[in-house]
């Protein structure tokens, strides 16, 4: 049992499993030294959930043990998502972007069909019995010959192997035509674009040649959703500091285009974020603002009826309420890099997350697998890199990660703390990642703890994900 303060005179506690109660210092204090009765509520409400228990008892550490199993079998699937870096050409020019894009006529950075056979190669040696497929650059349209033999290569494959197949295309939407969405049908494709809130901020934080981002957007997402069907297209926005003061209207523009939900995502230290400098624009106490604002805004609008979650604030309940695990890259334990998620690179290169890629971008391989033409399956799942990266983010072992209250909830995210720290464990009292997700574990669990129509609330997010 792991305890944690949540303000004066409280205290949360934690199993192994994530299961949490809120106790006051004096309960706390009589739990800890014996003193109470089986017939009080509190005993009954701490055994239920395998935080006490009888001496001689075991069915409370078998269930518990059960509970923790169940959250840890997604890992035994094993990589589920496979990335094709399609190309790195792209017609956006964000200054926040992750990836070094490349102008729309370098095609030198395009990826090969030699190259995608031998991804789909690596795809399909996975065990998992559900395989996804994304696209991503750069913009992949530009390379859409590609994906259309990529995606047509691996439909054949998989006649005689019966896996789950699905296919994503992560794209702006400013380049959709007939041929593409009618492909994208006849294929059951969904795409994933971006969206960063109303008209001025998202042409500001997403600039392109004719200053017309937005409206390209709402032209695909409506051409899109036509040919598709309306729930075909997801949207995912990106926090700049254009857009702290501004989290009700991006969330109301979420609302008027009929999407169901928002994700608050802070920038990542990558790629064009770090050149431009866009990264340090804000700290993780801005952030937090904007993001506890954002989600006062979301819960108020559920009150009144209108169903609508923040995407993160879903993952992070589904760990706290459920048995389940959403298999949340950044939230796995150990690290999702290469076990949940994979990266093939338009020059081959294979990595073990798309952070991992973004990295290699900016000159540093330290999580770069190896490369499709050169090593075998075995040798790029097998490599030091992603052993010792998987190594350092089993939390359960991992300095102050190990012995924090919050531990079932959260992740250690190795390529994020080497690329800020220099180090894939780092000192979490230091980290920006820790800070920001205890804060929100506390935030979660105050509200939950201070209104039951929220709990309610959060209830039906947790259930949904």
């Amino acid at each position: 049992m792991e305890l944690g303060k949540i303000r004066r005179g409280f205290f949360y506690s934690l199993n192994l499993s994530g299961e949490f109660t809120v106790v006051k210092n004096n309960e706390l204090d009589r739990v800890v030294n014996h003193q109470l009765s089986p017939d009080e509520p509190l005993y009954s409400d701490l055994r239920s959930r395998q935080f006490i228990y009888e001496l001689n008892d075991k069915a409370p550490i078998q269930l518990l043990a059960l509970k923790v199993r169940t959250k840890l079998s997604r890992l035994a699937n094993f990589t589920n998502l496979h990335i094709f870096v399609v190309t790195l050409r792209c017609d956006h020019s964000c200054p926040y972007c992750q990836v070094s894009r490349q102008s729309e006529d370098k095609a030198a950075f395009d990826m090969t069909k030699e190259m995608a056979d031998k991804g789909l190669d690596l795809v399909f040696r996975s065990p998992s019995p559900a395989l996804k497929i994304e696209f991503q650059g750069g913009e992949p349209l530009l390379n859409f010959e590609l994906v259309k033999y990529i995606v047509l290569e691996a439909e054949k494959r998989n006649e005689s192997l019966g896996r789950d197949l699905a296919f994503v295309i992560a794209t702006t939407l400013s380049l959709l035509t007939d041929e593409v969405l009618d492909f994208c049908k006849a294929h059951n494709i969904y795409l994933s674009s971006s969206l960063d809130g109303v008209e001025e901020l998202h042409n500001t934080n997403r600039p392109r040649a004719g200053k017309n981002s937005y409206q390209k957007f709402i032209e695909g997402l409506d051409k899109a959703r036509l040919s598709l069907g309306f729930n075909s297209v997801s949207a995912l926005m990106t926090t700049t500091e254009q857009s702290l003061p501004q989290v009700k209207s991006v969330i109301d523009e979420y609302l008027r285009l009929g999407f169901n939900g928002i994700f608050l995502r802070p920038l990542s230290p990558y790629g064009f974020a770090i050149k431009t400098k866009k990264y340090r624009a804000y700290n993780t106490e801005r952030w937090l603002d904007f993001y506890k604002e954002g989600l006062a805004y979301i819960i108020e609008l559920n009150k009144s009826g209108i169903r609508f979650t923040e995407q993160y604030t879903s993952l992070i309940l589904t760990k706290m309420l459920t048995s389940n695990d959403p298999g949340f890259v950044d939230l796995m334990n150990p690290s999702g890099a290469g076990i949940a998620a994979i990266v093939i690179n338009y020059d081959g290169g294979v990595y073990a997350s798309d952070e991992s890629r973004m990295l290699a971008e900016m000159g540093d391989e330290s999580f770069r697998l190896g490369h499709i033409e050169h090593n075998t399956y075995e040798e790029i799942m097998l490599s030091d890199k992603l052993l010792d990266a998987l190594e350092d983010s089993f939390t359960l072992s991992v300095p102050m990660c190990s012995d924090c209250a919050f531990e079932p909830y959260c992740g250690a995210e190795p390529v994020y703390h080497h690329a800020v720290y220099g180090d894939t464990v780092a000192r979490k009292p230091e980290s920006e990642f820790c800070k920001r997700n205890m804060a929100i574990f506390k935030h979660l669990i105050e509200l939950m703890r201070s209104d039951a129509e929220t709990k309610q609330i959060f209830l039906g997010w947790a259930n949904r994900c």
